[in-house]
């Protein structure tokens, strides 16, 4: 059996370690390409050379053998926001003739930069990342790559190529406002640890861009979602007193809620429980959670539709902002003052 030459990915990761530069320095210098001067191109060559470092030749050659590929890049696959994603996609490329191959990132950027490198090298035909945050490389390798790309769940207006998600600090006032209006006056959110998840931190933003006393964030170390809401929960009420507590996702808000009970606080009365994604969970929820719907199998509909009309050389809309709905539950008072 003819078996596939082993890419060079770890390889260019060395040469560019070694030399002090990023990886697309490495790999315009090997290929000549401008925007390298003659010395430090020369430095990284001879780099190459002491480590016996090749590139991978086979790139071009897979360049038609690929074309039907589209690789997807997902944080997770132990989430239903990102399952509800690809489910919409998935078979929107499967009927355009179109297969799929998939990685998870973990939330690890360098993890992703790699996948991504690794991917470039098959030539697939376009690409999907989850958000719009990345390593600093990513951007300039793709773009230099001039593979199509889709960003999506999350939202900028001027994206690596096209972008169809939500623009989460959007979302985090919208509930906020909703709520304030509600009468509750002292805010926390309980989700990632500021840094952790960027769309954690601009919901939280958000949230706190509403309100007139500062957002209490606690920092958490759990990373079962149950668990961090009922932790959060916890230390939020430690930490000072909150009104109403805003949740990363309805998981954590279902664990906030089962704290709050254990702890003797009232919901909704005393203290208000705001989830977010409108997850199947809530509705068995014997008290449905106040929460907000996101259009996740749309998104992957319509990310996989604009990536598609890009792949046949339609030019559309280069960002697209989907609407969030907040859905009001028994979590949060009816009225201000109820």
């Amino acid at each position: 059996m003819t078996r596939r030459p082993r890419t060079s990915t770890s390889g260019i990761y060395t040469v560019a370690a070694e030399a002090g530069v990023s990886v697309m320095t490495v790999s315009r210098a090997m290929r000549g390409v401008e925007g390298v001067s003659a010395k430090k191109r020369e430095a990284i060559l001879q780099i190459a050379r002491r480590l016996n470092y090749v590139p991978n030749s086979n790139a071009r050659a897979l360049s038609q053998t690929n074309a039907d590929l589209i690789g997807i890049s997902l944080p997770t696959l132990v989430n239903d926001v990102f399952a509800d994603i690809l489910d919409g996609m998935r078979g929107t490329f499967e009927r355009a003739g179109y297969s799929t191959v998939i990685d998870t990132t973990e939330y690890d950027e360098a993890r992703e930069l790699r996948w991504v490198s690794r991917l470039l090298s098959w030539r697939p035909a376009a690409l999907v990342l989850t958000g719009v945050h990345h390593h600093p490389d990513l951007k300039p390798m793709l773009r230099d790559a001039g593979i199509p790309t889709l960003e999506t769940w999350d939202f900028a207006p001027d994206p690596i190529d096209i972008c169809v998600g939500v623009d989460h600090r959007a979302a985090g006032a919208e509930v906020a406002a909703y709520v304030k209006g509600l009468g509750y006056r002292r805010p926390a959110f309980v989700g990632a640890s500021p840094g952790t998840d960027p769309r954690a931190d601009a919901r939280a933003v958000g949230v706190g861009s509403v309100f007139d006393t500062p957002l209490l964030r606690p920092v958490l170390t759990h990373d079962n979602p149950f668990r961090v809401g009922a932790a959060g929960l916890r230390a939020a009420l430690t930490e000072g007193e909150p009104d109403v507590i805003f949740f990363l996702n309805d998981l954590m808000a279902f664990g906030g809620l089962t704290a709050a009970e254990a702890a003797g606080r009232g919901v909704p009365g005393d203290l208000g429980i705001v989830g977010f994604n409108a997850l199947g969970l809530n509705t068995v929820l014997p008290v449905r959670l106040t929460t907000v719907s996101t259009p996740r199998r749309q998104m992957g509909v319509m990310g996989a539709r604009s990536l598609l009309a890009r792949l046949n050389g339609v030019r559309g809309a280069r960002a697209t902002p989907l609407a969030v709905e907040v859905q009001p539950g028994g979590t949060t008072r009816l009225q201000a003052g109820a």
